[in-house]
């Protein structure tokens, strides 16, 4: 048998056990509608809350179906397990659609940011330097259907006098690297006021803990954001553009050195003592100034010389003996595992290129986390299976793990009661 068809043997196993949807518990469910005061309003619906939060993850995971295909898919399963009634007619769309729309977006945004926790161990190919768990942010865009009320919420994106022809969102998320599950993710629209990348980073930053090590593209960095993010106690190794100054403070001999930054508010006069302080060996005051190392180099495969694109990385990293700069720039290639994450899914979850299937905003984010959160079941489930072959996840293919989850969802025990 060869290795690919190991591998789908080995996530059968596991599907077949019912793991994919233990990630989702129904307890968790349960408690988050309660909080929310989200409870079915009566005792005998056919849609309880604990139901719709599962049919909005049966929405991702079969893109291409309508609601009552995607119902008959998966209330069987449901109701052999006890979570709903067995024997029912399969929900028409109007009731699923009013049963999303009692639900809200709160529950499953909720439900998502409880349950995804990291999900590589220590023995995991590729998720940790050293004992740092390797993370990431980043951002993408989803759009959705052209009614008055989504372009109303979330506006077009274009520029010029010109607009797009669907309303868009945008979308950051914080990503474990090595199994690519997100962990956390802020939306806004997709232009004006709160809707730029380092706004929505403001929101996710409390995800970060100690232990974790975290990468981050050149936009969204800013003094402010650094600070918040160091103060959670986890490492930062970020790309900078070439806004910043970065004055040297000290070489450390390996191609990097380490530099001051400074918040905005901080004169050039006060900047010059700072700097003098820093090289006399005075730790700044970190309200105006902060100590960071710098690694700087150049990808040898992306042009010729004169034209390569120079890389510079911020890090709080500051031993080199530790991490040298050459081990930190591998690292931050890692991060392009994000722009996988993201591929996913926009792609994997919609082959076809189809938008978001909600017409009203609070329908819209309720669906996005929908997504995120079956995109979390899918990366723990191949970061289980990886780590049982001893593999990197990244080994495994997200196509071939969704058909295998599409192939079995009718399993009784692929839902976990």
């Amino acid at each position: 048998m060869d290795q690919d068809a190991l591998q789908e043997r080995k996530l059968q196993d596991l599907v077949s056990v019912g793991v994919l949807a233990a990630d989702v518990p129904r307890d968790v469910i349960d408690e988050v509608v309660a909080e929310h005061g989200r409870g079915a309003r009566r005792s005998d619906g056919k849609l309880p809350p604990h139901v719709v939060v599962y049919l909005v993850m049966g929405l991702a995971l079969f893109r291409g179906e309508d609601y009552e295909e995607v119902a008959a898919r998966m209330i069987e399963p449901l109701a052999r397990l006890g979570a709903c009634r067995s024997g029912d007619p399969v929900p028409t769309a109007s009731a699923i659609t009013q049963a999303r729309k009692r639900l809200g977006p709160q529950v499953v945004r909720e439900v998502f940011h409880r349950i995804a926790v990291p999900v590589a161990d220590l023995l995991t190919v590729g998720a940790h330097l050293g004992s740092l768990r390797l993370v990431s942010f980043d951002g993408t865009t989803l759009d959705m259907p052209d009614t008055r009320s989504n372009a109303d919420a979330y506006g077009y994106p274009g520029s010029s006098g010109e607009r797009a022809a669907f309303p868009q969102l945008r979308l950051l998320t914080l990503i474990e690297d090595g199994p690519r599950a997100p962990l956390a993710a802020a939306i806004a629209p997709c232009h004006g006021k709160g809707s730029g990348e380092r706004t929505l980073l403001a929101d996710l930053l409390d995800y970060l803990e100690e232990g974790m090590l975290a990468t981050a593209d050149a936009g969204l960095f800013g003094f402010d954001l650094w600070c918040r993010a160091e103060q959670t106690g986890a490492e930062l190794l970020w790309r900078v553009g070439a806004g910043p100054e970065l004055p040297k403070v000290k070489d450390l001999g390996d191609g990097s050195y380490l530099a001051l930054i400074y918040a905005p508010s901080v004169k050039t006069a006060t900047r010059a003592r700072l700097l003098q302080a820093a090289r006399a060996g005075r730790e700044p005051d970190p309200e105006r100034a902060r100590l960071v190392r710098v690694v700087e180099y150049e990808v040898e495969d992306r042009g010729d010389a004169p034209d390569r694109e120079l890389f510079c990385l911020l890090t709080t990293l500051t031993n080199p003996a530790a991490h040298p700069a050459s081990l930190l720039a591998h690292t931050y290639a890692e991060r392009w595992e994000h722009e996988t994450a993201n591929k996913i899914l926009k792609e994997l979850l919609d082959p076809a290129g189809r938008m978001l299937r909600s017409k009203s905003p609070e329908l819209v984010e309720q669906e996005v986390f929908g997504l995120l959160l079956t995109q979390y079941t899918l990366a723990a489930l191949m970061c289980r299976a990886a780590s049982e072959a001893g593999l990197d996840p990244d080994r495994l293919s997200p196509t071939r793990t969704l058909r295998i989850v599409r192939r079995r969802i009718a399993d009784p025990a692929a839902m976990s009661p």
